[in-house]
């Protein structure tokens, strides 16, 4: 087996150490830090050079070996923590993660930034540490040769023991390795040392070793191969005293008295370690145990067995896409069951309700997989926050409620972009500098808060700061110098959708943060192609919430059947409110040919689906027609359509991918005959009636210009 397979593994599990080792820094308290965050940042770089180490990563494991020396004089106490070293910290996280990307791409790091970064490391060492950071400064970056990993030695003949003087005897003991992985981890064992002996079976291997390196290293090595609870470390003894032993066959004194056995006989041990997490060291500067979130490993069951599974996201969604379509053949089926008598094939009728309960339970089950918790993407912002404050010279405290919402794992990657203009926009615009909080009567340190829920069918992001909020005078001001139509009688909230307008902007002075008018109409366009939209609520001088809502999936829609003339269509469930029979008595005439409807004392704007479509056959005279009351983006009208057909849940399917993009349709999905249906998107649904509104009434006044100059 080439250790090339491995690749993955490392890159996927290095990635995670330096996420937590990013949070824990964050998460610091200058003035008395938490031992056990010092520790966990200190086990990141140390499990992370192990791994750089083995698989040949020459220039991500020096960097690490050099980081990792400071971090454990921080942690032993020998150096004092300031903002200052912290932000140094973070900025060797961020190289360390280029050089990670480096060799996930497979070409080298960029030399200089890693000459730079060790410079910094060293000169901070002998800064802080004066003497004691010579050990560090030694570590001085040569010119760096391309590097490829060396092959798997052969295990040296038994007795033969290698790591010079000081070495130890170790026993690694494998637990449920099968044959041809072992052969692979025992080769890599032969990188560290002599080999003296092995035996045992596919339950328990053990395999005893002469070595210079420390059993830790050795453990963070293998770890990215082999689970945690697969692998134990035993200490035998120092390999000069096992010599001197086996030569004058007298027992050795290593913390015990022993008799040193028969080159490639297993020895019993002197000093046992069971690693990596069951552990602790001897020395008092020994890293306490880490937990499953600590150490990036996944939790095991009672029998010492992962309870996790790293699959491809492709594999996942090849059998979503399957389960639909079973899905569609199990409506097929229902929909042919409904022509049958079902006294006469009552067995084929259970079994059909059978099929439709498991097919059900076998989609949630299979969406679940794809949910993943609103951590991911509220974990990147901790980072963003502390670096833009600094910046804006603000202070201001990062909240997040609600990290364990779910969403669908395809929402969180396209959710990123939008969010991250939202906080940089509340940083910048909302939260005031520490000097003007403390004059309004202010805590100095504003607050910033990310929240996730469900509701319903939707899942809605917050981002809420208690900054000074929109000033309406100041937008509408702004938006009539940029030539927007607007007006004093506008409602509130109409007036803070302004800042989602193209180019606009209140910032007085552009900079690389903000400034430039672009980033909020940008978040609106996103949010809508996710199938959601974006409601602000603020109150000036107490701070603005912008609120997100979106689907919780974008494969499985809950749907509303509706038909007019011919034509089956679908209405996500989550923009319907309610349906009734219109009244002649209710409808009201507009300029042209539009029409309002009466609903308790609120006027909705008549949406004839017939008409926005041009389908024949279909009922023109609303009080014949069904109105669906509807909302899109915070706009509600009565949707005119001749029949409602039923609610179901429809496989969404990609319409732009499979043909092109229509207005006023988010997408398509295969009813139980088999035919397609289009999925609507209410709210390009009323832009484009009101595009077509204001068409007809320009053709009605080119008529009525004709006729009078006639």
């Amino acid at each position: 087996m080439d250790i090339t397979d491995f690749y993955d593994t490392f890159f996927e599990e290095a990635a995670e150490l330096l996420e937590d080792m990013e949070r824990h820094l964050l998460e610091l308290d200058i003035e008395s830090p938490d031992p056990e965050q010092l520790n966990a940042i200190f086990r990141a770089a140390h499990s992370i050079k192990g791994g750089a180490g083995t698989f040949g990563f020459d220039v991500l494991q020096r960097t690490t070996h050099i980081f990792e020396n400071i971090l454990d004089h921080l942690r032993r106490g020998e150096l004092r923590l300031r903002r200052d070293i912290v932000d140094t910290f973070l900025e060797t996280k961020d190289m360390l993660q280029d050089q990670l990307a480096a060799y996930r791409n497979g070409s080298e790091p960029d030399p200089e930034a890693f000459a730079r970064i060790c410079q910094t490391l060293q000169q901070m060492a002998l800064e802080e540490l004066g003497g004691q950071g010579a050990e560090v400064a030694v570590q001085a970056p040569a010119p760096i040769p391309a590097v490829e990993p060396a092959p798997s030695p052969e295990p040296e003949a038994a007795g033969a023991p290698a790591g010079g003087e000081g070495a130890e005897r170790l026993r690694v003991v494998l637990l449920g390795v099968a044959e041809k992985d072992r052969e692979l981890l025992i080769g890599e064992l032969g990188h560290f040392g002599g080999i003296l002996a092995q035996g045992g079976d596919v339950q328990r291997y053990e395999v005893e070793l002469a070595t210079g390196e420390s059993a830790d290293d050795i453990e963070a090595v293998l770890c990215f191969v082999v689970e945690p609870e697969q692998l134990e470390i035993q200490v035998l003894a120092t390999v000069p005293q096992a010599l001197q032993a086996k030569e004058a066959g007298e027992s050795t004194e290593a913390g015990s008295s022993q008799v040193e056995p028969a080159a490639g006989e297993l020895s019993p041990p002197v000093e046992a370690k069971k690693t990596p997490a069951a552990a602790v060291q001897a020395s008092a500067a020994a890293a306490p145990q880490p937990g499953p979130a600590a150490s990036g490993k996944p939790p095991a069951n009672g029998n010492g067995e992962s309870t996790s599974l790293r699959v491809p996201v492709a594999k996942v969604d090849q059998i979503i896409n399957l389960v639909g379509e079973l899905v569609i053949t199990q409506s097929m089926l229902d929909q042919m069951l409904g022509r049958l008598d079902g006294a006469t094939h009552s067995e084929l009728v259970n079994g059909i309700a059978l099929l439709q309960r498991n097919a059900r339970d076998l989609q949630e089950a299979v969406m679940s997989i794809r949910m993943v918790p609103m951590d991911f993407v509220f974990s990147r912002f901790p980072r963003q926050v502390h670096d833009l404050a600094a910046k804006l010279g603000k202070e201001v405290e990062l909240v997040t409620v609600g990290k364990s919402t779910e969403l669908d794992k395809s929402l969180v990657e396209r959710i990123v972009d939008p969010l991250n203009h939202l906080v940089r926009n509340s940083l910048d615009h909302g939260i005031e500098s520490p000097e003007v909080r403390e004059a309004a009567g202010k805590p100095r340190t504003g607050r910033l808060t990310l929240s996730a829920q469900h509701q319903g069918g939707n899942i809605l992001i917050d981002v809420i700061d208690d900054g000074a909020g929109l000033n309406r005078d100041r937008l509408l001001a702004k938006a009539r110098s940029n030539g927007l139509a607007v007006s004093d009688s506008m409602s509130d909230d109409e007036v803070w959708q302004l800042i989602f307008a193209p180019g606009f902007s209140t910032a007085e002075v552009v900079s690389d943060v903000s400034g430039r008018g672009v980033g909020m109409d940008v978040v609106k366009r996103n949010i809508q192609s996710l199938g959601g939209h974006v409601q602000i609520l603020s109150r000036q001088g107490q701070g603005t919430t912008t609120r997100i809502v979106l689907p919780l999936t974008l494969a499985i829609l809950d749907g509303m059947s509706i038909r007019a003339g011919e034509e089956i269509f679908i209405l996500p469930l989550n923009a319907v409110i309610e349906s009734l029979q219109p009244r002649s008595e209710d409808i009201y005439a507009m300029a042209g040919t539009d029409q309002l409807l009466k609903v308790r004392d609120e006027y909705l704007p008549l949406l004839p689906l017939h008409q926005v479509f041009g389908i024949p056959g279909a009922r023109t005279r609303p009080s014949e027609c069904i109105a669906v009351i509807v909302q899109g983006e915070g706009t509600r009208c009565a949707l005119l359509v001749d029949e409602l057909v039923g609610q179901q849940q429809v496989v969404v399917k990609n319409l732009e991918t499979n043909y092109r993009k229509v207005p006023g349709v988010s997408a398509a999905t295969i009813l139980g005959d088999g035919s397609v249906s289009l999925i609507l998107d209410i709210a390009d649904l009323q832009r484009l009636n009101r595009r077509q509104s204001a068409a007809r009434q320009e053709r009605a006044a080119a008529i009525e210009q004709e006729l009078m100059l006639s």
